[in-house]
């Protein structure tokens, strides 16, 4: 397929929320789609159904324009673009089943993770595992939560690509006439947006431990405002190149992430602030919470770049070192200016 008729027909890979709002969206400008669930009792509840019989439950879908399939190589055969929206912790155990070659896609990670083990970036990780083109690899990020763009409430997304010609064609897949409240907005700092996008999960476990230890609001300000300059900081030094810190996909993503109920990352830190076990919230947690596996990603990346990051080594200190909230958010309260 040509750049030209990019995206073609698109398949939405994986079933969790975020893969089921995109899929909302895509529904909404596009005739059809592909879609890729592990599981074929859920395909056959949400034909069913008529909806994602486990996550965004309320939100119907005309099932008629969905093609549905169990069998990752046949949905990647027949796309000319994968929307990859699997957690980051479980994509290279679905990607190890693909055995046809996907050297001709474009691929468009909506991950927001880092491939574990390998500590590489989706993007990185698709081409040089399965020979994608850079100029055939976008990302989708936000500020937005899956909920309120299925809910329809007024989003943006952010659509990340080299080639600004695609990423913009992308967008109106999106985002286009049929997606009312949806908005989107182009970038060119593909890798950027992708590190921020594993970063604000950090930051958002941070938040939610100071919301469960309940130091205040104040306190709150002051370690998110220090966040974005640790995310500017490592992101300089990762991948140089000018950027506003300020812009959505990188400061706004991170309030929306540190801040909302519907953030399962700050929810998850909560849970840790008010006493759980890092264990025991792992276990009452029914969605993957990206930034514990992030937390580690960027903390063995970091060797390389040792960019000065209090507040995400704290995190990793009570997610992998045992210490205890308390003690790791005290030694960094003196060091918040």
């Amino acid at each position: 397929m040509s750049s030209n008729d990019f995206p073609g027909r698109v398949a939405v890979m994986g079933g969790g929320s975020w893969a089921t709002a995109l899929a909302k969206l895509l529904l909404k400008n596009c005739e059809s789609i592909l879609w890729y669930m592990r599981r074929d009792d859920r395909i056959e509840d949400f034909i069913r159904l008529g909806h994602n019989p486990a996550y965004l439950t309320d939100v119907p879908f005309d099932i008629q324009r969905i093609e549905f399939s169990s069998d990752i190589n046949y949905v990647a055969s027949e796309a000319d673009t994968l929307l990859l929206v699997m957690p980051s912790p479980y994509f290279k155990s679905h990607l190890e089943k693909l055995n046809v070659d996907i050297s001709d896609k474009y691929i468009v990670s909506a991950v927001k993770g880092i491939v574990p083990d390998e500590n590489m970036l989706v993007t990185d990780y698709m081409i040089d595992k399965f020979g994608i083109r850079r100029d055939h690899t976008l990302v989708v990020s936000g500020p937005c939560h899956a909920e309120e763009v299925a809910l329809e409430r007024p989003s943006y997304l952010t659509v990340g690509c080299e080639d600004i010609v695609l990423a913009e064609k992308f967008g109106q897949a999106l985002c286009g006439p049929g997606a009312r409240n949806c908005h989107a907005i182009l970038s060119t700092d593909v890798d950027g947006i992708e590190y921020a996008g594993v970063m604000k999960n950090i930051y958002a476990i941070a938040a939610g431990i100071v919301h469960g230890m309940k130091r205040g609001d104040n306190f709150l300000a002051m370690l998110v405002s220090n966040a974005i300059r640790e995310m500017e900081h490592f992101l300089d030094a990762v991948y140089p190149r000018p950027r506003q810190i300020c812009d959505s996909v990188y400061l706004g993503d991170l309030l929306v992430t540190s801040y909302s109920r519907f953030s399962r990352n700050h929810n998850f830190g909560s849970m840790i602030g008010k006493g759980y076990s890092v264990k025991a919230a792992r276990m009452e947690m029914e969605q993957t919470a990206e930034g514990y596996y992030g937390a580690k990603c960027i903390h063995e990346i970091n060797y390389k770049y040792e960019v000065y990051m209090p507040i995400a080594e704290a995190v990793y200190d009570i997610l992998y070192r045992r210490v205890r909230p308390e003690y790791a958010i005290s030694r960094i309260a003196d060091k918040l200016t």
